[in-house]
């Protein structure tokens, strides 16, 4: 599903390039659960955004279902954002004026699906993320691990295939971010391909593979990638 390929990312200092990804290359196949590691400043942030289009790499190349991030547009990048990934961030980054279903609603509302289809769809998500009491609340009535799970089902309202998260469970308490990590491996199950960043090696453990970045180097990779 995801091929990337000799990637280096450089960015300006002043006057200087420095470098945070160093000719990484490495193949994701669908329905894998895989987490990225490293040291603060090993580049694996970097290597997730430019894995969700949002970052382009100095040089190499990426494919995701055989498209080329690299050749594409900005609209043809965020309609692919849109419809095949889903983005859980850390903070959560929740609109405070709209409800947890508005929030929800919030990329359907991009994709122009219509108004019953969307109310409809961020309800059952809700539910699905065992928020569906707090469906009318707003983001300040929520406690953080709430927050977290309304995030996670804004990320799943256009039906994307990729799902990528970063330090998802990095503002939260150990129970309420093994909770999370529960609920992403159970959408894994049912075929979600994720891939995450995280410090904390027991949010790692629910991976299925583990790719340890140093220095913007891959320096180990505990699987391989399924039925390439």
């Amino acid at each position: 599903m995801i091929t990337i390929d000799n990637i280096h990312k450089s960015y300006l200092m002043g006057k200087e390039a420095v470098p945070a990804l160093r000719g990484v290359s490495l193949e994701i196949a669908q329905g894998e659960f895989v987490c990225l590691m490293g040291p603060s400043g090993s580049g694996k942030t970097t290597l997730l955004n430019i894995i969700g289009g949002l970052d382009e790499p100095s040089r190499g190349h990426i494919t995701i279902d055989g498209q080329n991030l690299v050749a594409m547009s900005e609209n043809e990048l965020a309609h692919l954002r849109l419809h095949k990934m889903g983005f859980i961030f850390q903070n959560y980054n929740l609109l405070a004026n709209f409800t947890a279903q508005e929030n929800v609603e919030a990329p359907m509302v991009l994709a122009k699906a219509n108004r019953k289809e969307r109310r409809q769809r961020a309800l059952t998500l809700l539910e699905k993320v065992g928020l569906a009491d707090r469906a009318h609340h707003y983001p300040s009535e929520l406690s953080g691990g709430q927050q977290q799970r309304v995030a996670i089902a804004r990320a799943l309202a256009n039906h994307p295939t990729i799902l990528i998260g970063d330090e998802v469970t990095g503002d939260l308490d150990s129970e309420t971010g093994l909770a999370i990590m529960r609920l992403l491996a159970s959408l894994n199950a049912e075929g979600m391909t994720i891939v995450f960043v995280t410090h904390d090696a027991r949010m790692a453990e629910f991976a299925q593979r583990v790719i340890h970045i140093s220095d913007g180097k891959l320096m180990s990779d505990n699987g391989k990638a399924h039925d390439r």
